[in-house]
């Protein structure tokens, strides 16, 4: 039997076919039966029958057999065409798999192409951007080895002779960059007029500690203490009892960031020098306090007051540490 030709790209329907060749089966079948039904049926001849109805009834079972073996045949192909159909349609999934894989496989190289391209054009641009400010940098060397060099101004003060001070003194602190007066005489004022009134408190207890303040900022923390002269040194002097004595004082600010950044301060209206103008250089000496992160702010104030006459003392303080003082401290030297 001659099969038709299928046009590449359509699409091939193995059950419809299968379905219209069985009905042709069952037609040729059911035709075949009807025959033998209608050959066995027929009446039968009350003679003999004659030798030619003998032959024609032995031709057309001949027939019958013969269509009989066409319809098995037809059925065996069918049968083997729906076999090749169900194993072509199992390929043609298996190559559509194979081609899905394939262009996904693709397309992941691709996109790495594609990235790796976009990696290299980045770093070429890296390279021709360090290129540049390299031959920038070249050019700027080559012009700065041209130029002049400007002369390197060299500030020196006078080589200071110190002094203990005895006189007045106005205190001023430089912290991060910042300038403020402290007012240490009224603190240390009122606290004498505070300690005594609370003199007799140290007859029942051997120290007292209190504040007063504040004052321009700060408030002054002090402790007093009650002093038993010993018996040996009573008998030795013939001086004995007890007395209240100055243990330490300390200063402590009540804000952050007191005073004003040196440049403002050094400005014609600043606080700082409207406290300045109440001082008479070379009569009052300005003890500096200055912290680790003050010194730059200290060699721009210290410039300013040399050239105005005033002396200066410096007390340099660890970072963290308060001013404070005791009567056992060293008294500021005057430069």
């Amino acid at each position: 039997m001659s099969r038709r030709t299928q046009h590449r790209g359509d699409p091939v329907n193995g059950d419809s076919f299968v379905d219209i060749v069985a009905c042709v089966v069952s037609i040729m079948i059911i035709m075949v039966v009807l025959e033998g039904m209608r050959i066995k049926n027929s009446p039968a001849a009350a003679s003999i029958p004659a030798a030619p109805a003998m032959d024609e009834l032995e031709r057309e079972l001949a027939a019958e057999r013969s269509l009989r073996g066409d319809v098995w045949k037809v059925v065996g192909e069918t049968e083997e065409l729906a076999r090749e159909v169900a194993a072509r349609g199992a390929a043609r999934d298996y190559l559509a798999t194979l081609v899905a894989a394939a262009e996904q496989e693709i397309g992941a190289r691709r996109e790495r192409l594609d990235q790796a391209r976009r990696d290299e054009l980045d770093r070429a641009g890296q390279v021709v951007e360090a290129r540049r400010r390299l031959e920038q940098l070249e050019l700027d060397s080559a012009r700065i080895e041209q130029q002049p060099a400007e002369p390197i101004l060299v500030e020196s003060y006078p080589t200071p002779l110190s002094r203990t001070v005895d006189g007045p003194e106005a205190h001023l602190l430089i912290e991060n960059g910042r300038v403020l007066f402290v007012p240490l005489e009224p603190l240390l004022e009122e606290f004498q007029s505070q300690a005594k009134r609370q003199a007799h408190q140290l007859r029942d207890r051997p120290e007292l500690t209190d504040t007063v303040g504040p004052v321009g900022g700060f408030r002054l923390r002090y402790t007093l203490e009650r002093y038993d002269v010993p018996m040996e040194v009573a008998q030795r002097t013939g001086q004995g009892g007890s007395y209240v004595r100055l243990r330490r004082w300390t200063l402590i600010p009540i804000a952050r960031d007191l005073g004003e950044p040196v440049r403002l301060a050094l400005a014609p209206d600043s606080d700082f020098r409207r406290e300045l103008k109440k001082i008479l250089p070379g009569r009052t000496t300005i003890t500096i306090w200055v912290y680790p992160d003050g010194f730059e702010a200290f060699r721009l104030i210290r410039k300013e007051l040399y050239e105005l006459g005033y002396s200066i003392a410096v007390r340099p303080l660890p970072s963290g540490t308060p001013i404070g003082g005791s009567p056992d401290g060293t008294k500021s030297a005057a430069q």
